[in-house]
């Protein structure tokens, strides 16, 4: 096979990519038809070799096998960030107070089922397939690789987080996670968020929650395992404690 072709093959078949194979022309051990993998490596004769499910390893060449590119697995990744909200309740007159109030993540909690629906709400017809990814500009790893990114909430350890949730296929490098922080960020603080801090929630009749996915007061974004476990720890992380 020319080095064209191996360099072609090798392009189509990044490593994590999923296959099912169809056929397999080995007269002695073949792999089952219907066995699902992953794509290891792609060694420089064009043989593709694979992890298959069933713990075996046996390679794939083009030509002689048949297989079928299945579409990668995606796995949710959650990142955690502190969430805030001004409350406004009616006054003895029945008119808004303009003198509201914070409240915070455990001061939250009553009001999730409310703040999910807005954020639900208020996602606009672009986002249906991607999310926040529909507006991630560059294309680079984390855009192939974070099929979908929403802003969602959700309570843990007494406390109500605003989440955002994303749809990855494979694992992201550290610098890739940095990346799609980094991102979220910026959606949170002045993209999407900012947007959806001015609109009005409706609790209670005729109180008004305005709830902010940035704050500039210790404000970060992480993992559930870095968010959680330092919090369990003393803020240190489990390796740091050990």
């Amino acid at each position: 096979m020319d080095r064209k072709m191996v360099k072609f093959i090798k392009e189509q078949y990044p490593p994590g990519t999923r296959i099912r194979l169809n056929s397999m022309n080995d007269p002695y051990a073949p792999i089952t038809p219907g066995t699902e993998g992953i794509v290891d490596l792609v060694d420089d004769a064009g043989s593709i070799h694979m992890k298959w499910d069933n713990g075996r390893t046996l390679a794939i060449v083009p030509g002689e096998d048949s297989f079928t590119v299945l579409p990668p697995k995606l796995e949710t990744l959650k990142l955690y960030m502190p969430l805030t909200a001004d409350f406004y309740e009616p006054n003895e007159y029945g008119d808004l107070d303009e003198n509201g109030v914070t409240l915070e993540g455990e001061e939250l909690r009553g009001y999730e089922s409310q703040i999910a629906a807005a954020l639900k709400k208020y996602r606009m017809p672009e986002e249906a397939e991607r999310g926040l990814m529909h507006w991630y500009d560059k294309t680079d790893s984390v855009n192939r690789k974070v099929h979908s990114a929403v802003f969602a909430v959700e309570e843990r350890n007494g406390q109500l987080w605003g989440v955002a949730e994303c749809r990855v296929a494979g694992k992201l490098t550290g610098a890739e996670l940095e990346s799609l922080k980094a991102y979220l960020e910026g959606q949170a603080a002045d993209g999407w968020g900012e947007g959806f801090e001015q609109r009005e929630i409706r609790v209670d009749g005729k109180s008004e929650l305005y709830v902010h996915l940035w704050n500039s007061d210790a404000w970060s974004i992480q993992t559930e395992q870095e968010r959680f476990e330092q919090e369990q720890t003393g803020g240190m992380t489990l390796a740091q404690s050990m």
